[in-house]
C-alpha cells in the first residue's frame, strides 16, 4: 500500500511538471499578445486592465519561480515581437506587478494593502518611463508632464476664484499626487478584473470590502 502510494506520488508529480511548464509559457503567451494587441490596436482602458493578471494567475496556480519565469519569458518575446525597449515598458511595471499581485493574493492580504503596494509600484513604473523615454529621445519629458498639471491646477484655482500662482514645489507634489491617484484607480480595477475572472476560473483572489460586494451586486 505504502508503495503503491509512492508511486501514485511519482506519477503525479511527472505529470505536474509538463503541466507547469505549458501553463507558464500559455499565460505568459497571453500577457504578451494582450500588451501587443493594446499597443497597436489601442482599445482604451479595457485590455490595459488586464496586463499584470496572467502573471499573477501563474503566481497563485504555480508559485513565486513560475511567475518570475513567466515574467521572463514575457520580456524575451516582446523584445523579438516588438524590440527592447517596448518589452522593457511592459516588463516594467506591468510584468513585476504581476508577480507582486500574485504574491500578496496568494497571502491572502486585504486589498487595501495590495492596491497601495501595487499603486507604488505603478507610480515608479511612470518614473522610469519618463527617465527612459527622456533617455532615448534627449529630451526632458518630466517637463511636459510639469506643463499638464499646471494647466489642470490653474483651472482648478481658476474655478475655486483663487487668484494666485501655484509654486513650483506645489506643481510637482501635485503631479506626483496625480499620478499616484491614477495608478490607485487603476490597481482597483484591476483587482474588480481578476476577483470576477478568478472565481471563475478556480483561483480566487481575496474577498474585496463588504461594500464592493453591495455596489457590484456579488454574493458568495
Amino acid at each position: 500500500m505504502v508503495r503503491q502510494t509512492k508511486d501514485f506520488n511519482k506519477t503525479s508529480m511527472k505529470l505536474e511538471a509538463p503541466l507547469r511548464i505549458v501553463e507558464t509559457a500559455f499565460l505568459a503567451s497571453t500577457a504578451s499578445l494582450i500588451w501587443f494587441i493594446n499597443f497597436y490596436f489601442p482599445l482604451g482602458p479595457l485590455l490595459r486592465i488586464f496586463f499584470p493578471v496572467p502573471i499573477a494567475l501563474v503566481y497563485l496556480r504555480w508559485g513565486k519561480r513560475a511567475a518570475w519565469m513567466a515574467a521572463v519569458t514575457c520580456g524575451l518575446l516582446l523584445s523579438v515581437l516588438m524590440g527592447p525597449v517596448r518589452s522593457v515598458l511592459f516588463v516594467m511595471p506591468f510584468a513585476f506587478m504581476g508577480v507582486l499581485l500574485g504574491a500578496t493574493w496568494n497571502r491572502r492580504v486585504p486589498w487595501i494593502v495590495s492596491i497601495t503596494l501595487g499603486a507604488l509600484l505603478g507610480t515608479i513604473g511612470v518614473f522610469f518611463r519618463v527617465w527612459l523615454m527622456s533617455v532615448l529621445s534627449n529630451e526632458d519629458l518630466w517637463i511636459y508632464v510639469i506643463n499638464q498639471v499646471t494647466d489642470f491646477i490653474e483651472w482648478i484655482f481658476l474655478r475655486l476664484g483663487i487668484l494666485a500662482n501655484p509654486s513650483v514645489f506645489f506643481i510637482q507634489v501635485g503631479a506626483i499626487a496625480l499620478i499616484l491617484v491614477n495608478n490607485f484607480i487603476y490597481l482597483f480595477t484591476v483587482h474588480i478584473a481578476a476577483w470576477l475572472l478568478l472565481d471563475r476560473l478556480g483561483n480566487p483572489i481575496p474577498r474585496p470590502p463588504r461594500w464592493v460586494q453591495v455596489i457590484m451586486d456579488y454574493e458568495e
